[in-house]
């Protein structure tokens, strides 16, 4: 039987506990002692070091109780965006938010705290369950960096669970997108715009020239660009000489993805020869795409638990990135779960503390079967 007094002092206390990306060491203290006290085997390794932040990624395991089976791993993050600093979590009619002028943190304490809970559960009731590896990753929220950074060998688990989407508890996440970040520069020449403007080359009217030829949005069903920001120009009364932008590409299709990139390039090549101008063009893939099929041996896990729990698994794309992501690239299938939270990365975020219960009870359902 899940403590859901407990649960609700797992959740409350760690959305109180300040951990922004790279500064994660009090809530990783606070994790690592949970898991001593569960009697699990804990390290960490030197993520933090190749990130410059103060805390590594925290791994524990748990062997398994008369359970012959695959090792199944569930991760969460650590960090939390802005603003995130004396949050004061209130729970009215069953649904936790902040006072308002923070984020809740549900993102990620909402995958944290059932887990641990779910342990304790078990080890109280001494249910029989398979083996389970636990990673806690740092700087989620900043790149993935932490689930980039694991050390090479470390994941000993067949397949796994990241508990990182929003949505209510059922939800299950079989397919999310590779994703290219790319950077722009059109380099111009400068000139005084009303003495010598025929002496300029306009870097500003280059880029809008090609920013008018591109698609950007939903491009299709698995494909999404975005050119973000845009910067450039001195002043007023100078032919500006460098714009700089920044933009992405996601697509479920690593041809499509490759293709929209290379796309773009040329239009802003072409631009910028049209007029003379220089430009540098820089994209990098920030994580790999993953897509499962409903009869594999982790969705079927999932679908099963679920079922337990009387729901139905709704199974999803995303158009997102997650560690999920990250750990399929590194060859640990792994689905990415709601937790409940919604409206994540604002100070609108909220959560219903049934779906934290109901996620303690989805994490006890797979691990004892």
């Amino acid at each position: 039987m899940v403590d859901e007094k407990r649960l609700e002092r797992l959740f409350v206390d760690m959305v109180k506990i300040y951990s922004p990306s790279g500064r994660e060491r009090q809530l990783a203290d606070h994790v690592r002692d949970h898991l001593s006290k569960l009697g699990l085997e804990v390290t960490e390794d030197n993520a933090g070091e190749k990130t410059g932040g103060n805390t590594g990624n925290i791994l524990a395991y748990l062997p398994g109780k008369n359970k012959d089976g695959p090792t199944i791993m569930f991760t969460a993050h650590l960090d939390r965006v802005e603003p995130g600093e004396n949050i004061e979590p209130v729970k009215e009619n069953g649904v936790f938010r902040s006072k308002g002028d923070t984020i809740l943190a549900a993102d990620d304490i909402s995958g944290i705290a059932p887990i641990l809970e779910a342990l304790y559960t078990i080890k109280e009731e001494n249910l029989d369950h398979y083996p389970v590896q636990l990673v806690f990753t740092v700087s989620e929220e900043v790149g993935l960096l932490g689930a980039k950074n694991l050390e090479e060998g470390v994941l000993k688990a067949d397949f796994g669970y990241a508990f990182d989407s929003n949505g209510p508890v059922g939800n299950v996440i079989i397919k999310g997108p590779t994703h290219n970040s790319i950077k722009i520069k059109v380099k111009g020449k400068a000139s005084h715009a009303g003495i010598s403007p025929e002496e300029g080359i306009n870097a500003i009217k280059i880029a809008s020239v090609a920013l008018a030829q591109l698609t950007q949005g939903r491009l299709d069903s698995e494909t999404t660009s975005n050119i973000g920001t845009i910067k450039g120009g001195k002043a007023r009364n100078v032919v500006p000489d460098e714009v700089e932008m920044e933009g992405e590409v996601r697509s479920h299709n690593p041809e499509k993805l490759a293709r929209e990139t290379e796309k773009i390039e040329d239009i802003f090549r072409k631009s910028a020869e049209e007029y003379g101008a220089g430009l540098e063009f820089e994209a990098e893939n920030l994580y790999p795409s993953f897509e499962f099929s409903p009869d594999e041996e982790a969705v079927e896990r999932c679908q099963k638990a679920l079922e337990k729990l009387g729901k139905e698994a709704n199974l999803l794309a995303s158009g997102g990135g997650s560690d999920a992501n990250i750990f399929n690239g590194k060859g640990i299938p792994t689905l990415n779960l709601a937790t409940g939270m919604e409206k994540a990365h604002s100070t609108e975020e909220y959560i219903p503390f049934s779906d934290l219960v109901d996620l303690t009870r989805l994490i006890i359902n797979i691990l004892s079967d």
